[in-house]
């Protein structure tokens, strides 16, 4: 089966099993979507969810975030992991947006990746879910299931994301990106699936005997 063919394969049985892709990470807008990205790095989106409540009700814009110190931020984001790094970057991005920006989330790359603990990653998310402008947000989960499926050589996430937006139109990058994600913690756990068990893995190598070695981010 060529590339391209695991390719059709892989959108034909998302778009099948998630017509609809809900942003798993709550919000009411770009700041705070902005806030719950970073928060979420090497966090999970529901620990994420039971944390950003209890922040967004003391801090839902730039200029109430940068009004509260790092040690009060770190008290609620805490169970995220990465705390001090993480309540110092929210802190000092929010101080940038009301003096820079005039509160507002810029809608580009450029301006986003500038900003204290947001990397491409983040920045594609909020660009994508936030504003709507077509990107393609690997993480380490994307990046594993492309291996898996063979739609990419896994040299690193940065390459991962080229060689999908070369087989994806760019008009399914948004969504292609919540469902890749949501099949993965569905059907292809990293501890689960090995390339040998779900549906996907199973259709793109059905020849597979052995488990999957990944290549690292």
């Amino acid at each position: 089966m060529k590339k391209s063919e695991r390719a059709l394969l892989v959108a034909k049985t998302l778009n099948k099993h998630y017509p609809k892709t809900p942003i798993p990470l709550d919000h009411s807008d770009n700041f705070t979507l902005l806030v719950a990205v970073l928060l979420s790095a090497q966090c999970t989106d529901e620990r994420v969810n039971k944390v950003t409540p209890s922040l967004f009700k003391l801090a839902s814009s730039p200029l109430e975030m940068s009004k509260l110190s790092k040690e009060t931020i770190y008290s609620i984001i805490k169970p995220c992991g990465l705390g001090p790094k993480k309540s110092k970057a929210i802190r000092e991005l929010s101080k940038i947006l009301v003096k820079k920006y005039n509160s507002i989330v810029p809608d580009n790359f450029n301006d986003l990746e500038k900003l204290p603990g947001v990397g491409h990653k983040t920045a594609s998310v909020v660009m994508s879910q936030g504003f709507g402008i077509p990107a393609f947000a690997v993480d380490t989960h994307i990046h594993r299931l492309a291996q898996r499926w063979g739609l990419t050589n896994g040299k690193n996430v940065r390459v991962t994301e080229i060689d999908l937006k070369k087989l994806f139109p760019i008009s399914s990058w948004n969504k292609l990106h919540l469902q890749i994600i949501f099949w993965g913690r569905e059907f292809c756990q990293a501890k689960a699936c090995y390339g040998l068990e779900c549906s996907i893995c199973k259709a793109c190598y059905p020849k597979r005997m052995k488990p999957f070695i990944h290549k690292k981010p």
